[in-house]
């Protein structure tokens, strides 16, 4: 969380209209103008969403892959009988992959990993693994492609950069697009992507504005509000 009190923040503070709401490329041209900390931060957008997440057809989640990654190294889990599945994960770059042993490490406690991705064989038993890894946000789920035969697949676009969203219980959504060292265009890129799934998974059945708010922010600074009326989806 930033510093609120710091000379840096209020320099940051400074250079941004509370009141005005920046299109896309000039919300990003404003945050690369702010003054830097002393580490690599990460960058975000944050949404507060027209819906109600206590019904279950209003529920926002899905993956958007970002262009430009997300410079964050994944760890990636695999939980696969030995097999194709098995051996296709390992070859692909998965930090860990493996079925009752790892699922036994997971009920111990052990979470050292990113993101985990099953096959649908192996998820007759990671189901079990809800009360563990739900809370932390790492069960496997077909919705976000982390359950499928195609392990190989699954672990590269993760690797790449696939960003998984999920709506909070206060209709709010965060979504972490990359790093402050990224170039403007290459943070407006994912950015754009990011808005434009967020605005595509609106539920059928919200009426109203979908995103009453979007900002963008990075580790340590203030929030620059984005005017996302230039993306057609959002209507």
């Amino acid at each position: 969380m930033a510093k609120t009190g710091s000379k840096r923040y209020k320099k940051a503070q400074g250079l941004v209209d509370k009141s005005k709401h920046y299109p896309l490329k000039s919300a990003v041209e404003v945050l690369n103008k702010f003054p830097k900390a002393k580490f690599n931060e990460t960058v975000e957008v944050a949404f507060k969403l027209g819906v109600d997440p206590k019904q279950s057809d209003q529920m926002v989640r899905g993956t958007v892959p970002l262009p430009h990654g997300s410079g964050k190294t994944v760890k990636v889990l695999v939980f696969a009988r030995p097999g194709n599945a098995a051996d296709a994960a390992t070859a692909a770059g998965a930090e860990y992959v493996g079925y009752e042993d790892l699922i036994k490490k997971c009920v111990e406690g052990w979470n050292d990993f990113d993101i985990a991705i099953a096959t649908p064989e192996a998820m007759i038993e990671v189901r079990k693994l809800g009360k563990v890894l739900g809370p932390r946000g790492l069960m496997p789920n077909p919705k976000t492609g982390t359950v499928t035969d195609d392990t190989a697949k699954a672990v590269k676009e993760v690797k790449a950069g696939r960003v998984e969203f999920k709506i909070d219980k206060a209709g709010n959504v965060h979504i972490p697009i990359g790093k402050i060292s990224f170039k403007p265009e290459q943070i407006e890129d994912n950015a754009r992507a990011v808005i434009e799934a967020v605005a595509k998974a609106k539920p059928s059945s919200a009426k109203g504005t979908f995103i009453t708010s979007c900002t963008i922010s990075a580790t340590m600074s203030p929030a620059v509000r984005v005017d996302v009326r230039e993306f057609s989806a959002v209507a």
